[in-house]
């Protein structure tokens, strides 16, 4: 959902970082043959995500919720060059689309696929994490934010997607809307939790960057 106007938002666009080639490609390819591409970041948030990865230099990252990768590789433009990007999703017929154009980038030796459920996958990570990406399950959020800021170095970040949800976080809740209902939850406990620090941006569906303190 945009919630700019066309013509500001194709501005802006218009004067972001161009969206690299392989990307382009993985854009094109997921259009062509997965269910839901509408999924995919896009290229204006993948800049965004790219954006914060550079400034955040991360060790390691974590992504709950891969799909075809486009956020993956995002990330990836940030990571140390001794560090790993660690990517967990449910859905089994995308591992090989993953790893095809993960190791079509420069970054595809520092990234680890996860698959699985991230509520049984996270407490088995051996690892702390310097940003981390939640863009899978909505009604998990509050689940996963629990199980992942134990797992944030102090100074983190934890990028969150879809916060806006189309914009249903201002409209009467529909008391069956279990999504709408934990995206409102989700985004209480960020502003309200004290040990991250929270700023909501309106880009594309809502991104939220929380900070650990």
């Amino acid at each position: 959902m945009y919630f700019l106007p066309e013509d500001l938002d194709d501005y802006v666009v218009a004067h972001s970082e161009n969206e690299p080639e392989l990307l382009q490609q993985l854009t094109r390819e997921t259009y062509q043959k997965i269910l839901q591409p509408i999924m995919l970041s896009g290229p204006y948030q993948g800049r965004v995500l790219s954006m914060i990865s550079k400034l955040v230099r991360p060790k390691n990252i974590l992504e709950l919720g891969t799909f075809t990768g486009y956020a993956t590789l995002c990330l990836a433009e940030g990571v140390q060059k001794d560090g790993e990007v660690h990517t967990i999703d449910v859905n089994e017929e995308l591992v090989d689309f993953q790893r095809k154009y993960f190791d079509k980038s420069e970054y595809g030796h520092q990234i680890v696929q996860h698959l699985g459920s991230a509520i049984d996958i996270l407490p088995t990570l051996d690892k702390t994490f310097d940003l981390v990406f939640i863009d899978a399950d909505k009604p998990n959020y509050v689940n996963y934010f629990h199980l992942v800021v134990e797992k944030l170095n102090p100074g983190g970040i934890i990028i969150s997607d879809n916060v806006l949800w189309h914009g249903k976080v201002v409209e009467p809740l529909d008391p069956k809307d279990h999504s709408t209902k934990i995206v409102l939850e989700y985004n209480t406990l960020l502003k309200e939790d004290p040990r991250v620090e929270t700023v909501l941006l309106p880009i594309r569906d809502g991104l939220t960057i929380s900070r650990k303190k």
